[in-house]
């Protein structure tokens, strides 16, 4: 397994209140399926969101909400698969994840697409390496992504 440093393209200090991660991150998705699957989470969608998957499964947007989302709290979450895996353990998947693939790919809610840029995983580097202990596109051997993108993606509002 790669050590969790070796992700961070150098251990340069943060200048002029730049963050750490000033000089880029690596990471590339391979659609490994993890970010979708493991602990109980949610999936925040937003209206809009939930029109276009439904339109894109074909589905009239009340049964999609019906059959697909949840309320938390006064925000609407995906729904989950609950199983236990072989050692036991309860794992919870995505609603939409299956054979380790999204079915909504195209019309994922923000909060996927903009994974693994969510201030939780980038708040410090010890944030970042945990996050590539579950997060096979976070490599040494993935293509830098510059600070201006991360930058975009991780503002993206997903509540």
């Amino acid at each position: 397994m790669t050590h969790p440093l070796s992700v961070l393209p150098s251990k340069v200090e943060s200048t002029d209140n730049k963050p750490w991660y000033h000089q880029g991150l690596r990471f590339e998705c391979t659609g490994c399926g993890q970010c979708c699957s493991g602990g109980p989470g949610y999936t925040w969608v937003s209206d809009n969101e939930i029109i276009a998957i439904a339109d894109y499964l074909k589905m009239d947007p009340i049964n999609f909400v019906k059959k697909h989302v949840r309320s938390v709290s006064g925000n609407l979450a995906l729904i989950e698969k609950a199983y236990l895996d072989e050692k036991g353990n309860e794992i919870y998947d995505c609603i939409f994840l299956k054979d380790k693939k999204c079915q909504i790919y195209p019309v994922r809610p923000t909060q996927c697409k903009t994974f693994p840029w969510w201030t939780q995983n980038l708040h410090t580097e010890k944030d970042w390496e945990e996050a590539a202990t579950r997060c096979e596109g976070i490599s040494k051997d993935a293509p830098l992504v510059d600070y201006e993108t991360i930058q975009k993606q991780s503002a993206k509002d997903f509540s």
